[in-house]
């Protein structure tokens, strides 16, 4: 499999917490669907909710997985998420190192996800 065929993605969701942010990466990982997972603490989110202006302490969760384990990855943090609507935003990178993508398209592959 070459690396262009290979359909990278990135997720971010946000967490309220790092206890949470670490079941969920677990869960992910434990189910084969990311290569990594990066959790950011202490950022500060500012957001509409239910007509009003919010703002929240969140840990934001930075998920490398593929185009193929989308669907599975958004349902198990629907399912493992405390939020009503958590964030589930996929990126879709252009680039990286050559060594870094084998990697990861590695990772995925060995469970499946390619």
């Amino acid at each position: 499999m070459g690396m262009a065929k290979f359909n990278f993605r990135i997720v971010l969701v946000t967490a309220p917490d790092m206890k949470t942010a670490r079941r969920l990466a677990r869960a992910a990982l434990d189910a084969g669907l990311i290569a990594c997972a990066n959790l950011v603490p202490k950022i500060e989110s500012h957001y509409r909710w239910q007509g009003r202006v919010e703002r929240s302490a969140e840990v934001l969760l930075v998920l490398k997985t593929s185009r193929a384990q989308l669907a599975a990855l958004e349902k198990l943090v629907q399912a493992k998420h405390p939020y009503d609507t958590p964030e589930f935003v996929v990126l879709n990178p252009v680039g990286g190192t050559k060594k870094y993508l084998a990697w990861w398209a590695g990772c995925l592959e060995t469970m499946g996800g390619s």
